[in-house]
């Protein structure tokens, strides 16, 4: 009885609080699938639970007691919440009506004002109106009476001439009617526009046959000075058609030049290129008769002393361009660059003496001027043409004269000797050619430089007069042309670039008596019979590095001389000029000059080498200092090194080289030579373990070693030596590694060297001095424990036959050396 009541209690209480969708609530009573029975046997899943059912039934009434009481509560508050709301939306209703009454009441009073001002102001507005209409009226009739008047005295002053009133005048005339340019369709005005332009014509032909009155075109007889009537008279033309105003100063220089036409014909003995200076003192004296007698005749703005001179040019241009052509065989080149000398000079008076204002679009233009350059060749062109050429890298950080404007005048006459520029280039072929023979001769006669290993290393004084001379054809050429002959001179500039670069310094370099693979039959005899290899002498090894400072230093130049000559040139032909074969050039003589410090260091370490391999290691006893042949290499390098360093002091760079080049062909040689000291035993490992360490440290010291300056050496450098010296000390620590057992010995040689190539590990087998038998297991075992080759990788030993490793190559030419040597 006590659990059904219990029931329906629960069933009550869950209907009273479900308000889950309003109220989320994890409590069972608020589920809508609630079910009493499953709460029950929550609440008593035992029959011992049941004798506290008393508690849990008021618990449960006490809940719904408070609920009951919360809902009474809340339906309680909400009577009086209707009746409270319709009072507040009957009074903002109130408050709308009577804000709506007030805005009508404002908008009404803006009508009426609006009203009031609008018949206030209906007068004013007509008298406005009425004002401007008369004042509009009363101005065109005054201007109407200035123009009916003017046009009259127009008209009446032109018949009398009198010029000077009808200047000032006209153009009067000219801006009232321009007033009336609205009411041409009133017949009185388009009459009076005609008259205008009627006067206008009368005056134009009447001043130009004034002129052709003062001005005969058939004769040279001129009055003895200007008239006031004729300057007037331009001042008119000023005012006039523009064509009126050309016309006459067409006239005028035509006829001012008529004489120059006949004295300088092209039959005249002074019309030749040898008498071009009696043209330009011919203008000269021309310029300053025309200003002394006609000067103020014509007003200032025509600029045309300028005028007379610019025709003057373009007349001679066309004179000389076809004498020229009539008689090209007679053309020298001293005869030629005298011409373009006195021309030049003539043209850069013009641009001292006028500004160029009156250079039509036909001729030259002007150009805007570039932004500074920092090219080493830029220099005062005009003053200091046979100046050396000096490249320091603390000339990058000085500021650079920006370059000068150019001449407006330049090329209007020298523009004609262009088609004949060839003889030019010509000359400067030979002189080249001739100048390269020299540098040969002089250098056969005069031997090599002397070092200068304070300095740096010597440069050879031959590559400075080269890019002087250089420099000197190039600002010469272009003054003359900035076209194709430019690019005929760049194209014989490389030619002979190219010369140097061979007979100069390529053909200089000492020989060896070895190859680059370092065998020869002279070679193997000298090795045969127990004598060192030829080294080359102190004045060699300077002369090698003077040659690679030259090659530098040209390299260099040859960059500015590109970006120069790519400044003077046209912008249309500036991808047409490319030195960029004449540098590479001057590398490959750099590089062959540092291969052959190279190769004279490395074949002076070859007999300590050799001895290194012939020494009987496994008879050493003890462990001592180093041996003979590494102080042997370590005097070797004491000798070379610190002339080599000294004489390439300004190139720092090609030092480094030459070190990366030299622990790239010294060391895998010593690890050769390591492969064939066999057999060794334990104290001969040792030894040479410290031997090759003391090598390690001679090498990493290489750079510096000798100096007093101790410089840390680079980092390229340091690595190369220390992956290729480690190799070398790994490969004696697998040697000095017992080989039994031998799974130990091949994982410890898999582990050191991480080499997978089985002819290294057959070198050392050989080295620890195994029987055949036992080398034989070793490989079997050492092929089963290599590690397998990640996918997409192909075999090692395919790698092994399109790369060949260095002790590959190296045993190849042992074989052919040995063959060699049964022979002999």
């Amino acid at each position: 009885i006590a659990l059904g009541k219990t029931s329906l209690i629960l069933v009550k209480l869950a209907e009273l609080t479900q308000l889950t969708p309003v109220f989320p609530s994890q409590d069972p009573l608020d589920r809508a699938d609630f079910n009493a029975v499953e709460y029950i046997n929550t609440l008593f899943p035992t029959e011992q639970s049941l004798a506290n059912i008393d508690e849990v039934v008021n618990k449960i009434r006490l809940k719904i007691r408070r609920l009951d009481d919360n809902i009474r509560t809340v339906v309680r508050g909400q009577t009086n919440v209707g009746q409270d709301g319709r009072q507040a939306l009957e009074e903002a209703q109130k408050a709308i009506q009577q804000l709506f009454g007030k805005i009508k009441d404002i908008k009404d009073k803006a009508e009426k004002s609006e009203q009031m001002v609008k018949e206030i102001t209906r007068d004013i507005k007509q008298l406005d109106h009425a004002k401007r209409h008369l004042t509009t009226s009363i101005t065109t009739l005054n201007h109407l009476h200035m123009l009916a008047g003017g046009v009259d005295s127009l008209e009446a002053m032109t018949r009398r001439r009198q010029y000077g009133e009808v200047a000032n005048l006209l153009q009067g005339v000219v801006n009232v009617l321009e007033h009336f340019s609205k009411y041409m369709g009133i017949p009185q005005i388009r009459q009076l526009s005609e008259r205008v332009k009627a006067a206008q014509n009368e005056l134009g032909q009447q001043i130009l046959a004034d002129f052709e009155e003062a001005f005969p075109s058939q004769g040279t007889k001129r009055p003895g000075g200007p008239s006031n009537v004729l300057r007037d008279a331009c001042l008119v033309a000023n005012v006039l058609d523009p064509r009126i105003k050309q016309e006459i100063i067409k006239k005028f220089i035509k006829q001012h030049l008529s004489e120059y036409l006949v004295l300088f014909q092209e039959n005249q003995d002074v019309a030749w290129l040898d008498k071009i200076d009696r043209r330009y003192a011919w203008i000269k004296r021309q310029l300053v008769d025309y200003e002394e007698k006609y000067g103020r005749m014509f007003p200032q703005e025509w600029c045309m002393t300028e005028r007379i001179a610019v025709e003057f040019c373009h007349v001679t241009r066309t004179e000389l361009a076809k004498i020229m052509r009539t008689r090209a065989k007679e053309i020298e080149v001293k005869l030629l660059l005298f011409a373009i000398q006195r021309t030049t000079n003539f043209e850069g008076l013009l641009a001292k003496r006028f500004s160029g204002c009156t250079l039509t679009d036909g001729t030259v233009k002007k150009t805007e001027v570039p932004p500074p350059s920092t090219n080493p060749f830029l220099e005062d062109e005009t003053g200091t043409e046979t100046d050396e050429i000096v490249i320091e890298k603390s000339d990058t950080d000085r500021p650079k004269k920006p370059k000068v404007p150019d001449n407006p005048f330049h090329g209007i006459v020298s523009k004609c000797f262009e088609p004949h520029l060839y003889v030019y280039i010509e000359s400067q072929d030979k002189n080249l050619g001739e100048l390269i023979d020299r540098f040969v001769a002089d250098f056969k006669a005069q031997g090599p430089p002397k070092p200068n290993v304070d300095e740096g290393g010597a440069v050879l004084p031959s590559c400075a007069d080269l890019f002087v001379y250089y420099k000197k054809c190039m600002v010469q050429c272009s003054q003359l042309s900035t076209g194709e002959p430019m690019i005929a001179l760049t194209t014989i500039f490389q030619k002979y670039l190219r010369e140097y670069a061979w007979k100069i310094l390529s053909g200089n370099l000492p020989k060896t008596t070895s190859s680059s693979g370092g065998l020869t039959i002279t070679s193997l005899l000298k090795e045969k019979e127990g004598s060192e290899v030829a080294k080359f002498t102190f004045e060699e090894l300077c002369l090698i590095c003077s040659i690679l400072s030259t090659a530098e230093y040209c390299l260099a130049t040859t960059q500015q001389l590109e970006e120069k000559l790519k400044e003077k040139v046209d912008a249309s032909l500036m991808e047409r000029i490319n030195l960029t074969g004449e540098m590479d050039t001057f590398s490959i003589v750099i590089s062959n000059s540092i291969q052959l410090l190279v190769q004279d260091l490395d074949a002076a370490c070859d007999p300590a080498l050799t001895a290194m391999s012939k020494m009987q290691w496994q008879n050493v006893e003890h462990v001592g200092d180093q041996s003979p042949y590494v102080t042997s290499v370590i005097l070797h390098i004491k000798q070379n090194v610190p002339i080599i360093r000294d004489n390439l002091a300004s190139t720092r760079k090609y030092f480094t080289q030459f070190c990366i080049k030299f622990a790239n062909s010294f060391i895998p040689k010593f690890i050769n030579h390591l492969f064939k000291c066999k057999p060794i035993s334990m104290v001969g490992a040792e030894q040479l373990l410290l031997d090759t360490h003391s090598l390690k440290m001679v090498l990493l010291d290489l750079p510096s070693i000798g100096s007093q300056v101790v410089r840390k050496a680079p980092a390229s450098y340091t690595k190369i030596v220390v992956k290729g010296m480690t190799r070398a000390e790994m490969i004696l620590k697998v040697v000095m590694a017992p080989h039994e057992p031998p799974v130990v010995f091949v994982d410890n040689y898999i582990k050191l060297l991480a080499d997978c190539s089985t002819d290294t590990f057959q070198k050392i087998l050989d080295m620890k001095g195994l029987k055949r038998s036992e080398q034989s297991s070793m490989l079997d075992l050492f092929r089963q424990r290599l590690p397998a080759p990640p996918s997409g990788v192909e075999n090692t030993s395919s790698l092994s036959l399109s790369a060949p490793t260095p002790e590959q190559e190296s045993s190849r030419i042992r074989k052919l050396e040995k063959l060699i040597k049964k022979r002999l």
